[in-house]
């Protein structure tokens, strides 16, 4: 009977009658608090694992900007310790307003990435760390698009050139047929780097014999001869090139028709007579042949503006008339012919006037390559019209080759070409002709490392065949 009355006697908010509160009502009325509290305890425990999430990805994302930043640093752009850009080298960068909407100039308590005006009920402003992220992302996306600008420019400069390269490639004038018909293992085996057979023509034409303005055959029997005869070596590297004179004089074995002047081979059968006896007398493979006439070097000449040579002894008046004193003299196409050509009253008649040839070549590789002119070849049309106009090649010499070849010489400067004569034993009558006889051991060294690619090798061993620069 007393419990039943103490369970009637209890009130609606959790007493007695008698006014003591009930054990069990507190419990009932304190479990929603607690579970309030349980809730806030687990959005904090969520809210510090996505900062641990964003800060990871902040790092990541910094490594990432940091290991593109290394390789543009050529823009002028300065990183700073946190791995954001110095904004006075960037122009600002990452610190844009609000209006991109990325909610970076929302009012207090506004989500990230939101608009909202943003009145949160803690009026607490967007972390720091959480505006480094977005400013960082903004970093990544501007140097992003500078790499893609530099990139599409050096790919529009670099088309540019090449179709340019390309353009005066299909200008050039080829001579078909030039290499002799003569079986493969009849040939010298191939070597490293390039070797052409490059010669200077003395034709009986009034009219140009070769390249592109050509009025007249390249080739007649008996009606051109070499008056200059030159194998150009370039490494396989494309760093160095050598080029070696054999005197007009010198004395082989031409094929077919026995031994005579070397001048005579292009005479009686051309370019394939004068590849065949060169690769019987060098064996060396010749890969490539490029002939000029004198009317093409005079053009050539004036074309470039005009030579340096320095004349390092008096020479008394030639065939021409004209006197050279010591020193140096600006030449034109014209006067450089002359120079080079004449031979009478020189002490060592055609020696000497093949190291005036290389003189004067120096002269034109010092000009042309120095001065860094392949780097840019639109800078040089009048030059390339007159090249192409002047010069012809073999025919297996495609514009693709040329193109490879222009690009690969790119950094070549004058100082990386050497000159030097094939080793001669002796001057010597021989069936009432004067004629240069070359040395047998030497030359047979002199081939084998051209051959090789080493002629380093052969220069520490006879460092005086190289011919010396004249110096003014």
């Amino acid at each position: 009977m007393d419990d039943e009355q103490s369970r009637v006697g209890a009130t609606s908010d959790g007493t007695s009658g008698d006014g003591r509160a009930q054990p069990h009502a507190e419990a009932r009325a304190e479990s929603p608090s607690g579970r309030q509290d349980g809730s806030q305890g687990a959005s904090q425990e969520g809210a510090t694992r996505a900062e641990r999430r964003a800060q990871a990805r902040a790092e990541r994302e910094r490594q990432q900007i940091a290991d593109g930043i290394s390789d543009v640093h050529g823009l002028g752009l300065r990183i700073l310790d946190d791995g954001s850009i110095d904004e006075r080298t960037a122009g600002k960068a990452g610190d844009g307003g609000g209006d991109d909407g990325d909610g970076s100039d929302a009012g207090p308590g506004a989500d990230p990435g939101t608009d909202g005006d943003g009145d949160g009920d803690d009026g607490s402003a967007v972390p720091p760390d959480r505006r480094k992220i977005r400013r960082r992302r903004r970093t990544r996306a501007v140097l992003i698009s500078m790499l893609v600008m530099m990139l599409s420019l050096v790919l529009v400069a670099a088309v540019g050139v090449w179709w340019f390269i390309d353009h005066y490639a299909g200008k050039v004038d080829r001579i078909e047929n030039a290499f002799p018909n003569v079986p493969i293992a009849e040939q010298p085996p191939r070597g490293r780097g390039v070797n052409f057979v490059l010669v200077g023509l003395d034709s009986r034409s009034d009219m140009p014999t070769t390249g592109r303005d050509a009025k007249a055959p390249l080739w007649q029997e008996g009606a051109q001869r070499s008056d200059a005869t030159m194998l150009l070596h370039l490494s396989a590297d494309r760093t160095q090139a050598y080029i070696v004179s054999i005197p007009r004089d010198s004395w082989v074995t031409i094929p077919g028709r026995g031994d005579a002047k070397i001048n005579a081979a292009f005479s009686w059968g051309g370019p394939p007579l004068l590849i065949d006896t060169v690769q019987r007398l060098t064996d060396v493979r010749v890969d490539h042949f490029a002939a000029i006439d004198w009317e093409g070097f005079k053009k050539l000449t004036d074309a470039l503006g005009g030579v340096e040579i320095v004349v390092d002894e008096e020479i008394p008046p030639g065939e021409d008339g004209r006197a050279w004193t010591v020193g140096k003299h600006h030449m034109n196409g014209a006067e450089a012919l002359a120079y080079v050509r004449e031979r009478k009253g020189l002490p060592r008649g055609d020696l000497d006037r093949v190291e005036r040839q290389q003189e004067f070549m120096r002269a034109v590789m010092q000009k042309l390559l120095s001065g860094g002119l392949l780097d840019d070849p639109l800078d040089l049309p009048d030059l390339l019209d007159a090249l192409t106009g002047s010069i012809s090649v073999d025919d297996r010499l495609s514009n693709s080759d040329l193109r490879d070849l222009v690009w690969g010489l790119r950094k070549l400067r004058g100082d990386d070409v050497r000159f030097m004569t094939v080793p001669i034993s002796e001057l010597r009558n021989i069936a009432g002709q004067d004629a240069v006889v070359l040395a047998p051991e030497q030359s047979a060294f002199l081939w084998e490392n051209l051959r090789a690619d080493t002629m380093d090798v052969y220069l520490r061993r006879y460092p005086h065949s190289e011919t010396p620069k004249t110096v003014g």
